[in-house]
């Protein structure tokens, strides 16, 4: 049926395979800590400037179970498709996309790239005025709903189901904006790949774009998860020369040093404050609301800077292409088998959490 058009409501044009929802498997959340249950969802085609991709790969992060368990502000609507680190192959294409066609591999991203706004054209940031992570964002932004429905097994009724961070990917299917989706090498393995779409390259950024970490550097890091672990990595390529790693969980220390870190502080077992001293401070990752960071202005005064850094300050769909390809050449050797510590069927997925909740894995590769 490839190539067989049909006209739409509108008298547009679009390809059979596009004008069909596809009925698939998604874990959907009814609730905040709610176990995830693998309902049989319907996905609207993508509609204008819109990618549906088949996922094929998917890891499991912090800010999934975050949201899952209602600690933020991320979940205010359900019920909802969480997940936002993924790789699979674009299914179909809506009208005016051009820079993707089925088959492609892609990676989503969460934070978008339009590649037409001023912030997009800026070299000062990387969030899209339109596409830019938005943790309120649960429905598309063209015309306000969601690609997603359910039926509700209460009562037999059929319900939308919310998006997640601009991506969705618990779902054999999403759909997403053309700006939230990046074609990436064909040759590049997937279920690695699938890395790069929030952890691996929010924590490597941060190392080489934000702080611009250089050669005999000293670099500390506090928490020791996949994300720290990421900037570690992006630190030893630069060529620090220390790379402390500080965490109350001693048991990460293992591998932590694995992971290139050469010293490790126990906040616990310390006698002053971790946090003394001068430097650059990135902070990373979403955090627990409405709590704040107990600073006075005046520490700003004596050698210490801080900014707040989103996606590693990568513009995903202009730079994300480029780190593939050199990973594919052996110019960047990133040691992305060292983030993942399990991988499960996606039928698994409770256990996935659960895992990370108690601290036992980094990324929990599921197989769609």
């Amino acid at each position: 049926m490839e190539g067989i058009s049909e006209a739409t409501s509108n008298g547009q044009q679009t390809s059979s395979a596009q004008s069909k929802v596809i009925t698939c498997k998604a874990a959907v959340v009814w609730a905040p800590g709610e176990s995830f249950i693998l309902e049989d969802v319907e996905v609207e085609p993508p509609h204008k400037m819109e990618v549906r991709i088949k996922i094929l790969f998917a890891s499991i992060c912090h800010t999934d179970l975050s949201a899952w368990k209602g600690e933020n502000e991320l979940q205010r609507a359900f019920p909802r498709i969480l997940g936002h680190e993924a790789a699979g192959v674009v299914e179909s294409v809506g009208e005016g996309v051009e820079d993707m066609k089925e088959g492609d591999h892609v990676v989503p991203i969460f934070n978008g790239e339009c590649g037409d706004c001023a912030y997009c054209h800026s070299e000062k940031t990387n969030l899209c005025n339109k596409f830019r992570v938005n943790p309120f964002k649960s429905v598309m932004v063209g015309d306000g709903r969601t690609r997603f429905s359910v039926v509700d097994r209460r009562n037999g009724e059929r319900r939308p189901v919310y998006h997640f961070l601009n991506t969705s990917t618990f779902a054999e299917y999403t759909v997403v904006d053309f700006a939230c989706v990046v074609k990436i090498n064909p040759e590049a393995p997937l279920d690695k790949m699938c890395l790069l779409s929030c952890g691996i390259s929010t924590g490597l950024g941060a190392a080489w774009n934000t702080a611009d970490v250089t050669k005999g550097s000293s670099v500390a890091i506090f928490g020791l998860g996949a994300v720290g672990l990421a900037v570690a990595e992006g630190a030893r390529l630069r060529g620090a020369s220390q790379i402390i790693g500080v965490d109350i969980n001693p048991d990460k220390f293992a591998k932590g040093r694995e992971m290139g870190i050469t010293d490790f502080v126990n906040p616990k077992e310390c006698s002053k404050p971790a946090n003394e001293g001068w430097g650059f401070t990135v902070v990373l990752g979403i955090h627990l609301s409405p709590r704040l960071l107990p600073l006075h202005p005046m520490e700003l005064f004596d050698g210490r800077r801080i900014i707040g850094c989103v996606f590693g300050d990568f513009k995903g769909k202009s730079e994300l292409p480029n780190i593939v390809d050199k990973c594919m050449k052996g110019e960047i050797n990133i040691n992305l088998d060292g983030f993942i510590t399990h991988e499960l069927p996606f039928a698994e997925i409770n256990k996935a959490f659960q895992l990370l909740d108690e601290g036992i894995s980094l990324r929990c590769l599921l197989h769609l």
